[in-house]
C-alpha cells in the first residue's frame, strides 16, 4: 500500500497520530493499532531489545493497512539503517542526530541514487516481493521513505537549524528526556532553557518545511506540543499505554468494590 494517510498529512502540513512499540510485536498488533485510529507505528530497536526480525514481521503485518511502519534504529550507521528499509520499514528514526554532516549521511543511506547511496536489492520485503521495473521502485521509494532525526543532545540543539536544512531529512523529533539530560536539567520540562529549546526546534522545522515530532503519555502535554506546532504526535509507547489502561481499570474495580 502506498496511498498512506500519514504521507498525505505529512505532505499537507497536517497533524498525524501514532504509537511507538517496545514490547507487543505480535502479528496482529499493527491491525489493532490501525483500528484504534493510528496512522503510523514506530517499532523501537534502540531501547526495547528487539531486532530486525521484529521490524520485518511488523512491517509485513502492516502491509495492506493504512498504517505507515517506521523503525527507530539503535545508532547512526549504514548497516543499521539500510537493512531496516530492506526489511520493509517505510520510515527510519535515528537517535542523537547532532550535526548536519551526520544528517547528510543518514539521508543518503535512506535513498537510492541520485538522491543518496542506498544499496540495491529487489523482490524482497521493501518492494512487497514483487517483480517490476527497478528504476520505478527506486523512484517511488525515494519519494515515499521518511527520515526522522531525533534532536536530543545539546550539540543537536545548537545545530538544529542546519540539521533541518539538510535535504532528505523530513522530520525533527524532540527527544525530550534525553535532551533535558544533555542540558543538565533531566526531566525538567518547565525549565526556561527547555521551553526555549522546544521553540527553537519547532521554528527550525517550520523554516525549512519539515515536520516536528513528539511522544509522551501525558495527554495535556501532547496537546500543548500540538498547539506549539508539532505535527507527528505519539501517545506514548505500547507498554505505557497498556500499563496506564490496566492500572486505571484495576483501580476503578477496586474502588467500585470498596
Amino acid at each position: 500500500m502506498t496511498d498512506f494517510t500519514f504521507l498525505k498529512k505529512l505532505k499537507n502540513g497536517e497533524a498525524t497520530y501514532g504509537l511507538m512499540a517496545f514490547e507487543f510485536m505480535t502479528p496482529g498488533f499493527p491491525a489493532i493499532v490501525a483500528a484504534c485510529g493510528a496512522e503510523f507505528l514506530i517499532v523501537d530497536t534502540e531501547h526495547s531489545g528487539c531486532g530486525i526480525e521484529a521490524v520485518k514481521q511488523q512491517a509485513a503485518s502492516a502491509r495492506g493497512l493504512d498504517l505507515f511502519p517506521i523503525a527507530r534504529v539503535s545508532g547512526s550507521h549504514y548497516h543499521l539503517i539500510a537493512t531496516m528499509l530492506d526489511a520493509g520499514a517505510r520510515g527510519i528514526m535515528v537517535p542523537a542526530v547532532s550535526s548536519p554532516q551526520q544528517a547528510e549521511e543518514i539521508a543518503a543511506w535512506c535513498r537510492y541514487r541520485p538522491e543518496g547511496r542506498r544499496g540495491l536489492g529487489f523482490n524482497v520485503a521493501h518492494d512487497g516481493y514483487t517483480a517490476g521495473d527497478p528504476l520505478e521502485k527506486m523512484k517511488r521509494a525515494n519519494a515515499e521513505n521518511v527520515v526522522i532525526a531525533l534532536i536530543e543532545t545539546r550539540e543537536g540543539l545548537e545545530q538544529v537549524e542546519e540539521i533541518m536544512a539538510v535535504p532528505g531529512i523530513d522530520v525533527g523529533w524532540l527527544g525530550h528526556y534525553d535532551l533535558t539530560d544533555s542540558m543538565g536539567i533531566p526531566g525538567d520540562f518547565e525549565h526556561p532553557q527547555f521551553l526555549a529549546a522546544v521553540d527553537r526546534i519547532v521554528e527550525a522545522c517550520r523554516k525549512h518545511g519539515k515536520a516536528a515530532g513528539f511522544l509522551d503519555l501525558n495527554l495535556d502535554l501532547v496537546r500543548q506540543f500540538c498547539e506549539k506546532g508539532f505535527r507527528l504526535l505519539c501517545y506514548g509507547h505500547d507498554v505505557m499505554v497498556f500499563q496506564n489502561g490496566l492500572k486505571q481499570g484495576l483501580d476503578r474495580i477496586r474502588g467500585d468494590q470498596a
